[in-house]
């Protein structure tokens, strides 16, 4: 990274706001208008106190409250990160590799399960599904330029696609092959604690913030085809929705 101080400007000691607040509202700044670029990693603390002339514990205390706001982020071991911020456009029904390739993005994905089954009880209930219904369960660990955004959960019924194998990398052109796109949804977004097990496939920590987002897709007949349950870390996933009046 170019030198720091040059591309955010130095600390004015002169001025009545704090440094920290400084810092803070500088760096805000040049990660709002791009100036610093998503992934980049900050210099150490240690680094950035003798570079900005202030103190360790003014350093930590600026990167903590942007921390908090979603824009840098924390790797153990390899120090603080501007964040990769993604934004999804609620309005739209696109898939998430559609998303990450219309942003510039790489996408990829880890498969963590791909199994054969019939609904429970409970999903026959929640979601009207046929009592006794083959479907595909499908676990996934979803990538950006190789860096995890989401663990997606999915339940495909069976009538949508010849044979669990068929199912490529993206489910979406997989239901395209077969006529069966979803043609709208219904999405749910709420705010929730990552656990054990996805906060360790997203780089995170145990009860760090998470975005959970439930999708029920249906073809133009009606007949549900896609149930998903995708989890973001909450500090790289922004959702927009346009309203109005």
């Amino acid at each position: 990274m170019d030198n720091l101080a040059d591309v955010i400007g130095k600390l004015d000691e002169s001025s009545r706001e704090p440094l920290y607040k400084q810092l803070q509202r500088k760096l805000r700044g040049a990660i709002d208008n791009e100036q610093l670029s998503p992934e980049k990693p900050l210099p150490a603390e240690r680094e950035m106190a003798e570079l900005f002339g202030v103190s360790r514990i003014t350093i930590r205390k600026a990167l903590e409250e942007l921390v908090r706001e979603g824009l840098l982020s924390r790797r153990q071991g390899s120090g603080t990160f501007i964040a990769n911020r993604v934004e999804k456009n609620f309005s739209h029904l696109t898939s998430f590799s559609e998303d990450m390739r219309s942003r510039g993005l790489t996408p990829s994905s880890k498969w963590l399960e791909k199994a054969e089954s019939v609904v429970t009880p409970e999903e026959v209930m929640s979601y009207g599904l046929s009592p006794g219904l083959k479907v595909y369960r499908l676990s996934r660990l979803r990538y950006a330029n190789d860096e995890p955004m989401s663990v997606e959960y999915t339940i495909v019924p069976a009538y949508c696609i010849p044979n669990i194998d068929s199912i490529g990398d993206s489910l979406y052109e997989s239901l395209h092959n077969e006529g069966l796109r979803p043609a709208r949804a219904l999405q749910r977004l709420r705010a929730v604690l990552l656990s054990a097990d996805q906060a360790e496939l997203l780089n995170a920590s145990v009860n760090d913030p998470g975005l959970l987002v439930e999708r029920r897709g249906f073809a133009t007949d009606g007949r549900i085809i896609e149930i998903a349950q995708s989890f973001y870390r909450g500090d790289t996933y922004d959702f927009v929705a346009e309203l109005s009046g």
